[in-house]
C-alpha cells in the first residue's frame, strides 16, 4: 500500500469498535514515488508496467530464441499464445494476407495488456496497471496513430478522408450529417472509448476486490464474524471473476485494434 492507502486504513478499525467503514476510493489508486530519477517520480504502477514489458519480451525470447522442430514446454506455450492471437483475432478480422504483418504488434499488445491486468491478483503487487487511465490511453494512442497512418497511406489524402468520414455519394442529402457524425465518432470518440473500456473494467474490478477485502477485515469483530465469512467468499468470487475479465479485456482491446487496422485497409471503414 502507498502512504495514502495506509492512512486510509486502520488495522484496529472493526465494526462495533466505534469507527466507520474505511471505504475504498481514489486514494486506493494513488502511490507515493518509489524513487525520483532526474526529477521524474517513479511509482509502483510504473515499475509493474516495466516488469510486464520484461516478462513479455523475456518469455517470447525464451520461447523462440532457439526454436526446435519438436518444441519444448516454453516454446509450445509460446506457439499456442502466438497462434491464438494470429488465427483467433488477426486472421479473423484483418485476413491472412493483409494481417500477417500486424501479428507481432497484436501479440505484443495482447500479452502486455493481459500481464498488466494480472498484477491485480498477484501477491505483493495486487494492482492492475491498466486501472490507471494513462496506460490504456498510451496503448490506444499507438493504435490510433497506426490507424490514421495506414488510412492515408492506403487511400491517399483525399481517399483517406473519405474513408474516415464514411463518404458515400449514394447517401444523398443525409451525407453531410453522416460525415459529421463519422468525424466525431472516428477521430474523437473511437480512441477515447478504446482506452476507457479497458480502464473502466479494471478500475471497477479492483475497487470491488478492495472493498470486499476491507469489509472482511472490518467485520471481524463480535457477531460481525458471520458476515466477514460472506465477504471473504465474495473476495474469492470476485478474484476468480477478475481472472476471466482480465483475459477478456486484453482480447477485446486487440480485437478492436485489429478492426481499426482492417478498416484502414478496406474501402469503407
Amino acid at each position: 500500500m502507498s502512504a495514502d492507502q495506509t492512512l486510509a486504513f486502520d488495522p484496529d478499525c472493526h465494526i462495533f469498535s466505534g469507527c466507520g467503514f474505511p471505504a475504498p476510493g481514489l486514494h486506493t489508486f494513488l502511490y507515493e514515488p518509489i524513487a525520483t530519477i532526474g526529477g521524474f517520480d517513479f511509482t509502483k504502477p510504473m515499475l509493474l508496467a516495466l516488469i510486464s514489458t520484461l516478462v513479455v519480451v523475456g518469455f517470447f525470447w525464451a520461447a523462440f530464441n532457439k526454436p526446435k522442430m519438436v518444441p519444448g514446454k516454453v516454446q509450445m506455450i509460446g506457439e499456442a499464445g502466438y497462434d491464438f492471437v494470429r488465427r483467433g483475432i488477426v486472421y479473423e478480422i484483418i485476413g491472412k494476407k493483409d494481417g500477417e504483418k500486424y501479428v507481432p504488434l497484436m501479440v505484443s499488445l495482447f500479452f502486455f495488456v493481459w500481464i498488466m491486468n494480472l498484477w491485480s491478483i498477484i501477491p505483493l503487487a495486487q494492482f492492475p496497471v491498466t486501472s490507471l487511465i494513462a496506460f490504456p490511453a498510451a496503448l490506444a494512442l499507438i493504435v490510433y496513430v497506426l490507424w490514421i497512418s495506414l488510412t492515408f497511406k492506403k487511400h491517399g489524402f483525399v481517399g483517406g478522408w473519405k474513408n474516415i468520414l464514411g463518404y458515400d455519394k449514394n447517401l444523398g442529402p443525409i451525407l453531410p450529417v453522416v460525415m459529421v457524425l463519422e468525424f466525431f465518432s472516428n477521430l474523437i470518440i473511437r480512441p477515447f472509448t478504446h482506452a476507457v473500456r479497458l480502464f473502466a473494467n479494471m478500475f471497477a474490478g479492483h475497487l470491488l476486490i478492495v472493498m470486499f477485502s476491507l469489509a472482511t477485515w472490518y467485520l471481524m469483530n463480535g457477531l460481525g464474524f458471520v458476515y466477514a465469512g460472506a465477504s471473504f467468499v465474495m473476495v474469492i468470487v470476485m478474484t476468480a471473476f477478475e481472472l476471466f475479465i482480465q483475459a477478456v479485456q486484453a482480447y477485446v482491446f486487440v480485437l478492436l485494434a485489429s478492426s481499426y487496422v482492417q478498416g484502414a485497409l478496406s474501402e469503407h471503414h
